[in-house]
């Protein structure tokens, strides 16, 4: 994989970032204009979108994107505001781009994730992170015959300092990002040409230190059996509240130790672009990330993970003993 391919990842992800963080800045003016709450976000998500693909489109031509968002709402005529505002936040990092190349941006991410190579995108991963001013990802990953090969995590509001709080934005955000069998690597999301720094998984710690990452959204993952698990092993640590896939970051950067997603019902399936790019990042950092059943994520069935149940991130020392309370959880 040629570096201008990273590097417009990278791009385009930091850009996203930054409009991401201007829509989060001015909530109450978006919300007034559309009268929805939740409008400053679906602006960030379709903003986040279009501005990924005009990147990549801009730097590589051609390309395959399985995106969360379609613009078919936008383009109708009770859709007009807000794909106005959409474009407006599309500005911030394109200036002359006009709201139909905005649509056809934010629908180039339509396709279907079949192929032996597409990018996966979730344009603003955390929704209620976002809303209340917490943690939230832009997550950018490209899928090569079935196995994610590089992954852009970009944490608008998770800085370099550890003992920041997570319910407070930092000065300034993260990227991470990893090739395969390259490593995983950290830079501030405003400077994406800035030296790199690489990043490892948290290793010695007793598992009784374990400190695991849980939700703020309860409904994200079963927080009474991810209790029971804390119990099973004895886990003194103090757990790390937080949501969206800035978990697997600070599990890769050794903020935390270990990222369970427990599924909340027997039938639901797992989005792609929920875990490429974080599954990778924490992989290369030195993590070992499966499904609740121990089988790796198999990325190679279209948009979702359809083969696997829930997700396990942890160093290997922890990871064993999570798979094993897991199978202890009563039925």
């Amino acid at each position: 994989m040629s570096d201008s391919t990273l590097n417009a990842a990278l791009r385009a992800v930091a850009d996203a970032c930054a409009v991401a963080r201007v829509v989060q800045a001015e909530l109450a003016a978006i919300k007034a204009m559309t009268k929805d709450d939740r409008s400053p976000v679906t602006v960030a998500d379709f903003a986040a979108q279009a501005i990924v693909s005009l990147r990549l489109r801009a730097a590589l031509g051609d390309f395959a994107l399985v995106g969360e968002e379609s613009a078919t709402d936008l383009r109708q005529d009770s859709g007009a505001t807000l794909a106005r505002a959409v474009t407006d936040a599309v500005r911030q990092a394109c200036p002359a781009v006009s709201t139909a190349e905005v649509l056809d941006a934010i629908d180039l991410g339509n396709h279907d994730g079949s192929g032996a190579r597409y990018w996966t995108l979730d344009p603003i991963d955390g929704t209620k992170g976002f809303l209340r001013g917490g943690q939230y990802a832009v997550s950018l990953a490209l899928i090569e015959d079935g196995e994610v090969t590089l992954g852009v995590l970009g944490c608008p509001n998770l800085g370099a300092d550890f003992d920041h709080a997570f319910d407070t934005p930092a000065p300034e955000g993260s990227l991470f990002y990893a090739r395969r069998g390259e490593g995983a690597w950290t830079l501030p999301a405003t400077g994406p040409a800035a030296a790199p720094v690489r990043i490892a998984v948290a290793r010695g710690r007793s598992i009784e230190d374990m400190r695991v990452c849980e939700s703020v959204e309860a409904g994200h993952s079963r927080l009474d059996d991810t209790a029971l698990i804390v119990r099973h092993l004895k886990v003194r640590g103090t757990p790390a509240r937080l949501d969206s896939q800035t978990k697997y970051a600070v599990v890769a950067r050794g903020q935390a130790d270990a990222y369970l997603r427990l599924p909340t019902r027997a039938d639901y399936v797992e989005k792609i672009w929920d875990h490429a790019a974080g599954k990778l990042v924490a992989e290369e950092a030195g993590a070992i990330v499966t499904d609740i059943d121990g089988k790796p994520l198999d990325f190679a069935h279209g948009a979702t993970l359809s083969r696997n149940r829930g997700v396990v991130c942890a160093p290997p020392e922890f990871h064993a003993a999570l798979l094993d309370a897991i199978r202890a959880l009563p039925r």
